[in-house]
């Protein structure tokens, strides 16, 4: 990769530009600076507005060639119109662009015409940009959050190891919202919107040398160079898994991907041969996506699809294990030598097959007897469901069965259905770093991801 095709800086920059700054709350550009600061970004800040000598206790300038320093990122919160006639004046001193404008391809023709006319500036200046029409980046890796979306209406996710690409401003905003609601974490989040120069190929070439990122997760609503993007998937998932959710799979959402985005969808079939090939794991729908991003936060896919099943409740254990079995799961019998070493260990009135029933009769070291005395090799990983109305079960029992996660080596996935009582339980095993699924439905598609994609993907 030659230095001129090297988006590295956009993740660990020194020192971004913010073109259109200003101290009106109202503007998207406040919002940008308020989430700079917030972040605590460590790197210097320019706020560019000739309208200004000062912004919030920073000296404010009135072009960027008033800047004497080399500018890592420029941020343009400027309509359209504005962020051309910028890039035609000096602009020397910038090494990348981050264009949250919108009205370029995505409005129709004139658009476009513009858009063309912003990738030949681009190009002309020797400028990498992101954009237009998008929110930029979020990473609690360099302490970036370019979102002109307020904290008090989406929460940002604190640090951990999934990054996930996306075309879609407002689907990056909804999942990071989400998983932060759910104790969830990211490392890096790039909305690239048009994609009027770095892609998706561009970031997961990034990524896949990036060391802060464990597994990567991909919204794609269209991919413009094919051959780029299987040659940059390919090598990325040769050292991290990669997870992809395609919209715009039919006609009516491919009509919505074009006046969003100006995306040209193409062929569903296409991009399933694509991932096939390139060993991205496909998932169908919003939730799984979300899904795939807890889980492998903190765990690595496994080779086989055994799953072994524990529960205080029948009826979910026996939900949990169809679930399975239409994922493309196996849920085996356990061995005799295992039955009779849970029965010793287990209550009573236990069901010591799989799934195991612990019943209302469970206490917390029932939970970890019952990973304990299943012989390992007899399953790929665990699902764990707690249904927290049996009056010796305590919050004790997280602390139990994450020491045994952390010292046995497998998956151990925790579902907790419930209210108010059951979401504050829920919780405890967040704080230790556990993803926690609220619906035995929401394991099941977890552990498919794991288990390399469910049925949908032979």
């Amino acid at each position: 990769m030659s230095p001129e095709e090297c988006i590295d800086f956009f993740f660990k920059p020194e020192s971004i530009a913010l073109i259109g700054a200003s101290p009106n709350p109202e503007k998207l550009s406040h919002t940008i600076l308020r989430s700079l600061r917030e972040m605590n970004f460590k790197g210097k800040i320019y706020p560019v507005n000739p309208g200004y000598g000062e912004i919030e206790g920073l000296k404010c300038y009135s072009s960027l060639g008033e800047i004497e320093d080399r500018i890592d990122i420029a941020i343009f919160a400027v309509p359209a119109k504005a962020v051309l006639e910028i890039l035609n004046g000096p602009v020397s001193n910038i090494k990348g662009a981050i264009v949250v404008s919108s009205g370029f391809r995505e409005t129709g023709p004139g658009g476009k015409k513009m858009e063309d006319e912003l990738k030949a500036l681009l190009i002309e200046k020797g400028i990498r940009a992101m954009g237009p029409n998008c929110l930029g980046i979020y990473d609690t890796v360099s302490n970036v959050d370019t979102f002109f979306i307020e904290r008090e209406k989406i929460e940002r996710p604190v640090r951990d190891g999934v990054s996930i690409l996306t075309q879609s401003g407002s689907f990056a905003a909804m999942i990071m919202d989400e998983l932060a609601n759910e104790g969830a974490g990211v490392a890096r989040v790039v909305s690239y919107g048009n994609k009027v120069d770095v892609d998706e190929s561009d970031c997961l070439e990034f990524l896949a040398r990036d060391e802060a990122t464990k597994a990567v997760a991909l919204y794609i609503e269209s991919v413009t160079n094919g051959r780029k993007f299987l040659e940059a998937a390919s090598e990325c998932v040769k050292k991290k898994p990669v997870v992809a959710l395609k919209v715009g799979k039919r006609e009516p959402g491919a009509r919505a991907a074009s006046s969003h985005t100006g995306a040209i969808s193409g062929m569903y079939e296409a991009y399933e041969a694509a991932f096939r090939k390139t060993g991205i794991i496909e998932v169908a729908s919003y939730e799984e996506l979300k899904d795939a991003c807890k889980v492998l936060n903190r765990y690595s896919p496994v080779k086989g699809k055994r799953v072994l099943i524990i529960t205080d409740g029948g009826g979910i254990g026996i939900s949990i294990a169809d679930a399975c079995e239409e994922a493309g799961l196996r849920v085996p019998e356990i061995s005799e030598t295992a039955v009779r070493k849970l029965r010793e260990k287990l209550p009573a009135f236990a069901s010591v097959r799989n799934p195991v029933d612990l019943t209302g009769s469970v206490r917390d070291e029932h939970y970890v007897a019952a990973l304990q005395e299943t012989p390992a090799e007899e399953y790929d990983l665990a699902i764990v469901s707690l249904i927290w109305g049996p009056p010796l079960l305590t919050e004790s029992v997280v602390e139990k069965i994450k020491d045994f996660a952390d010292s046995f080596g497998k998956p151990v996935l925790i579902t907790s259905s419930g209210g108010k009582f059951s979401r504050e339980m829920a919780s405890a095993f967040t704080k230790t770093g556990m993803p926690i699924f609220f619906s035995p439905d929401s394991a099941v598609r977890a552990a498919a991801v794991l288990c390399g994609g469910n049925g949908r993907q032979k």
